[in-house]
């Protein structure tokens, strides 16, 4: 009865409501997967006017507590295992806990290309090109299930980031833990300027270009019969074409700025400081730092204020891709497993 009435109360819009009765519900039945994930989705803002308000820091924590259980309990649930996995890196941050997330799921779906491709991601997040690539192969071998087509598109975008992230990064690789390494000294002589967006690259080098080449072909087909239209697919073409070519040009030219985002994810992940006070609170650490979510720009707060120098020895933390019975958390534990880090 009393599931019932959390159904009925988030039905009728109190929220607060239904998961206090959840709560109760799990105290009567621990294993209570469905109630343990009414009490993750609540605790997270509401949808708005068909918008969702980001979550605090808190209120992530709180939910990913509960998912812990969600998956515990129900292993097969894909919905709960990509909530947990976009609160733990979009929300706090926590790459590698984010890596042992999604081998557990990979041990409940071998075949399922969702974890590989959320693992690629990170990885090549945090600079770890030759583990990216190895799950790459993985991923596009014939024993992983048949992707549909949004999973085919981000299949696609996981190689290209691959591919280019390790183009850009082929000499030498921005390890952020390395305070002497040579790309500080690049982000300290930029950090005055905010980096390129993309509009602006396409108003100021692309559109001039294209502006050009395109003035050039109506000269020379503007007064025939089809004139108009063959510029028209003309000037398309080129736009479409030159804006490929270039985005390899913005990359670089924005590079600076990708170092530090991924000095960012590396204080998250780690729970230490590793970027240099005089970049901290400048115009471009304030500009990468505003584009990330409300938890984690608190979580930024919060390891800042306490301080703790990354070692520069440190290295992630990765699964053993090659045996896949270790876990983070143990099924013989307590239902209800905590995040230190994140509280530090």
């Amino acid at each position: 009865m009393l599931w019932i009435d959390a159904l009925e109360q988030e039905e009728a819009g109190e929220f607060e409501d239904a998961k206090s009765l959840a709560h109760e519900v799990t105290k009567i039945d621990p294993d209570h997967s469905d109630a343990w994930f009414m009490i993750s989705r609540l605790s997270l803002p509401p949808v708005r006017r068909g918008k969702t308000e980001e979550p605090s820091l808190p209120q992530a924590a709180i939910s990913l507590s509960a998912l812990q259980n969600v998956v515990r309990i129900d292993p097969e649930r894909r919905d709960a295992w990509i909530l947990g996995g976009a609160l733990l890196v979009d929300h706090l941050g926590m790459m590698e806990e984010s890596l042992e997330w999604w081998e557990r799921r990979r041990k409940v779906a071998p075949r399922e290309v969702t974890p590989l491709i959320e693992q690629i991601g990170v990885l090549i997040r945090i600079g770890n090109y030759d583990d990216a690539g190895k799950l790459l192969d993985i991923l596009f071998s014939p024993e992983m299930d048949t992707p549909d087509n949004r999973q085919l598109f981000r299949m696609d975008a996981v190689r290209k980031m691959v591919a280019n992230a390790a183009n850009m990064e082929k000499d030498d690789v921005f390890r952020p833990q390395n305070s002497k390494h040579k790309r500080w000294e690049i982000i300290d002589r930029m950090k005055t300027r905010k980096p390129l967006s993309e509009t602006f690259f396409l108003l100021t080098f692309v559109a001039p270009i294209v502006f050009l080449l395109g003035t050039f072909s109506m000269t020379l087909l503007g007064n025939t019969k089809w004139g108009f239209l063959i510029v028209f697919l003309i000037i398309l073409l080129l736009f479409w074409g030159i804006s490929r070519l270039s985005s390899g040009l913005l990359q670089k030219l924005n590079r600076h700025a990708m170092d530090l985002d991924r000095a960012l994810d590396v204080e998250t992940s780690t729970g230490r400081v590793c970027i240099p006070d005089e970049i901290r609170g400048s115009k471009l650490y304030n500009s990468i730092l505003g584009k990330r979510t409300i938890a984690f720009q608190e979580r930024i707060e919060k390891i800042v204020e306490v301080d703790e120098k990354l070692n520069q020895k440190w290295t992630p933390n990765l699964p053993n891709w090659e045996q896949q019975d270790s876990g983070w958390w143990n099924e013989d534990e307590d239902e209800s497993v905590e995040f230190d880090t994140i509280e530090d």
